[in-house]
């Protein structure tokens, strides 16, 4: 991150304003102001800023706006202490955080991982990385119940599906399916599907699933989806003739 300015990659730092409204009527009525802080950038030479305010741990975090260059910096200050002094910092602890969560994890050392995992997400309730990390430490563990309430967090957030954390997403699904929570990894590919439709992993993934659970008509219907986006794609041909055989044999 750069510091708080408008350059050729665009306006990026923390600024924040100053709301005012009214609250109670009549005699009571009377102005409240209440400070905002966000994290905004601009990318590029793009006519509009996305922000995000900062939480009670000075992290970007909840829901995404955006609103026009030149109506934010007529409505915004620039804040470069706040973001040097305490946006980057915590930023910086939860990067490290993650870190160590994920190498102990990959070291199969679950319930350090799930510590680590937690305390990620102390920072930062809605962190998508901490939330898959937290969601595959129970799926190791055998844990499905507690897997399935982050599962059922994971779906309603968009950054899930973000193309960033596809590695992430992929690795979750075949964990659920790998667990057999069939109907879970189902429900959460149909998730994905409703923001792409032309993505051959996911199809292949679906049949994938579909196969173990055993409905293989439908699972030959997804194979089929993915091999018309990649006729070349030689894992799905393979399931599709183990998918066509078991139809066959009536299985």
């Amino acid at each position: 991150m750069s510091d708080t300015n408008v350059n050729p990659e665009g306006l990026r730092g923390v600024f924040s304003t100053v709301k005012k409204s009214w609250i109670g009527a009549g005699a009571t009525k009377r102005k409240v102001e209440q400070r905002i802080v966000v994290y905004a950038e601009q990318e590029g030479d793009s006519v509009r800023v996305r922000m995000q305010q900062l939480n009670d741990h000075s992290l970007p975090a909840g829901e995404e706006t955006s609103m026009p260059l030149d109506e934010f910096l007529a409505s915004y200050t620039p804040e470069p202490e706040i973001y040097e002094n305490e946006m980057q910092p915590a930023v910086r602890k939860l990067t490290k955080t993650l870190a160590r969560a994920d190498r102990q994890r990959r070291q199969g050392e679950v319930y350090s991982a799930e510590f680590e995992y937690r305390n990620a997400l102390d920072m930062d309730g809605e962190n998508v990385r901490a939330n898959f990390g937290l969601g595959l430490t129970y799926l190791d563990r055998g844990n499905t119940e507690e897997a399935e309430g982050v599962l059922r967090k994971l779906v309603t957030l968009n950054k899930t599906f973000a193309a960033d954390n596809k590695h992430l997403f992929n690795e979750f699904g075949i964990k659920l399916r790998k667990s057999g929570m069939y109907d879970q990894a189902l429900a959460y590919y149909g998730r994905a599907m409703k923001l792409t439709q032309k993505d051959e992993n996911l199809y292949y993934n679906i049949a994938r699933t579909l196969h173990d659970k055993g409905d293989f008509d439908k699972g030959l219907l997804f194979a089929d989806k993915a091999l018309a986006l990649r006729p070349a794609f030689e894992e799905a041909k393979q399931l599709r003739r183990v998918l066509e055989k078991k139809i066959g044999q009536g299985a």
